[in-house]
């Protein structure tokens, strides 16, 4: 098979040794589409390895078919349209993987869109709903939220009863997040947000990518039993706490990531989405945000693209479609 190589901190397509044999509970699907994030970005400049016995071959998710079902699957057949959530090894043409961390195509949707579901929805239901435990009616501030994930953190939140702040680098991504439900937003290039996320009245819980100085302004916007949580760093490692503040705010800081966790971990994960969000994609309520795509041998430029902050939405490599 062929699949993606990073050399010299460049995606290069090239000869591989296809994946397998597929094990008991592991399906193999002929890759489609895959999704780009930002944990590609960190692989490839050698900053995010992938974790023990994953793939050495970027990309997170996929959609595509199931070409062969190992012994005990339960859920799938040969043949089934499916889209799967990876630990690594999605930017190639097949792809072995726990059943677990596959589900089937939501309807009225096609392989396309559905490459855009797996990692952005799967991120944003753990941290708002598992890890950050957000009920009806609080409120949620969201970072960084033209991006896939963001998009996909406020069509939940707008479905599931949570009025949601965003901020975001320009007024078009603004407007874009405006039209997918959000009910007030801030342009990060006009300084802190700290005195409007206060003025609309503050945030019962926060998801936040950024890290850096923004943990210090999350804080002081987060309300009483608030949760930060924390889902990456592009603003740096570093942070300044007000430790006293948090204490008596009873305020609760927690990091999180989906790429180590294990398949029956990821696998609860996708079972709650199957249940709460897949009936919402079949109905149109939600949709995927798909920004642009790129052949699978212009790998580098669609990582560009994200690495610019130039999409709204979901950036997508096109490998058999």
């Amino acid at each position: 098979m062929h699949a993606i190589a990073i050399e010299s901190q460049r995606l290069v397509w090239r000869e591989h040794e296809a994946p397998g044999p597929v094990g008991a509970g592991e399906v193999r699907i002929e890759v489609a589409w895959a999704g780009v994030n930002r944990a590609d970005l960190m692989q490839r400049a050698g900053k995010y390895p992938p974790p023990p016995g994953a793939p050495d071959i970027p990309g997170l998710e996929v959609s595509g078919t199931i070409v062969e079902v190992g012994p005990r699957v339960e859920r799938f057949r040969r043949g089934d349209a499916v889209c799967a959530l990876l630990a690594g090894g999605g930017y190639a043409e097949q792809v072995v993987v726990d059943e677990a961390q596959v589900l089937p195509i939501p309807a009225n949707l096609g392989l396309r869109e559905a490459a855009a579901l797996p990692e952005v929805f799967a991120t944003a239901w753990l941290n708002l709903y598992m890890e950050g435990a957000a009920q009806t009616g609080q409120r949620i501030l969201l970072h960084a939220a033209a991006s896939g994930v963001g998009t996909a953190a406020i069509q939940l939140c707008r479905a599931f009863g949570n009025p949601c702040f965003v901020t975001a680098g320009s007024q078009e991504k603004l407007d874009a997040c405006s039209r997918l439900g959000a009910d007030a937003g801030w342009n990060r290039h006009d300084g802190s947000f700290v005195e409007a996320v206060k003025a609309w009245g503050g945030a019962d819980m926060i998801l936040d990518p950024v890290g850096g100085d923004y943990v210090e302004q999350d804080l002081a916007v987060l309300n009483a039993d608030g949760r930060l949580v924390l889902i990456g760093l592009m603003g740096g490692m570093d942070a300044k706490l007000d430790l006293g503040r948090m204490l008596m705010k009873r305020q609760r800081v927690i990091g999180s990531t989906l790429r180590s966790r294990s398949p029956k971990a990821k696998g609860a994960i996708l079972d709650a989405l199957h249940a709460q969000v897949w009936p919402k994609l079949a109905s149109g309520e939600i949709k995927p945000l798909i920004a642009e795509s790129w052949p699978i041998q212009e790998a580098d430029s669609a990582l560009q693209h994200l690495d610019d902050n130039a999409n709204i939405g979901k950036v997508l490599l096109r490998v058999s479609a």
